[in-house]
């Protein structure tokens, strides 16, 4: 009877799991091996600060969740200290903040990830290069600005006709 209880359990836990990651943008695993106390509480508020959700599972769970979504691409990955770090709206923000972390702590490190729009599995590299991109706002503004250059460019050139007819 026990066993029943226990397995239950865990087939809610996965389910849980699977409703997190269908919610989420965008996720990165992460090792945390070797971090301090003080490190994870300071790695936990930046995460809550850009709205990250981050979770410790048992990998056997996360695994089985992954698969019945059908991503078996992380299955390596899912061996040691395991943490995911699920991005709600920004999907970047879980890589950034990995990244970060990782380069001041020197003892966690980024596994992977993935972009859930695309369906798009990140290896390590890949997470890195998603922590580099800009915010999307900056993106934003960045192609308002090229898109607005060379209307620019055509009024200061017609402005410039008629000052010299003038």
């Amino acid at each position: 009877m026990a066993t029943n209880a226990i397995r239950e359990q865990k087939e809610k836990q996965v389910e849980e799991i699977k409703a997190l990651l269908s919610s989420a943008k965008s996720f990165v695993l992460v090792n945390y091996s070797g971090l301090t106390v003080a490190q994870d509480t300071e790695l936990r508020t930046e995460y809550r600060k850009n709205n990250v959700k981050y979770h410790v599972f048992k990998n056997r769970l996360l695994k089985i969740a992954l698969n019945e979504l059908g991503y078996t691409q992380f299955d390596d990955a899912l061996n040691g200290p395991t943490a995911i770090a699920l991005g709600i709206e920004d999907i970047a923000a879980p890589a950034k903040v990995a990244a970060t972390k990782a380069a001041a702590f020197k003892k966690m490190e980024l596994k992977c990830g993935m972009i859930m729009d695309d369906k798009l599995f990140l290896d390590k590299d890949g997470c890195k290069v998603l922590a580099t991109l800009p915010a999307k706002e900056v993106l934003i503004a960045q192609l308002l600005g090229m898109l607005q250059a060379p209307i620019a460019s055509f009024a200061r050139a017609i402005d410039a006709i008629a000052q010299k007819q003038a």
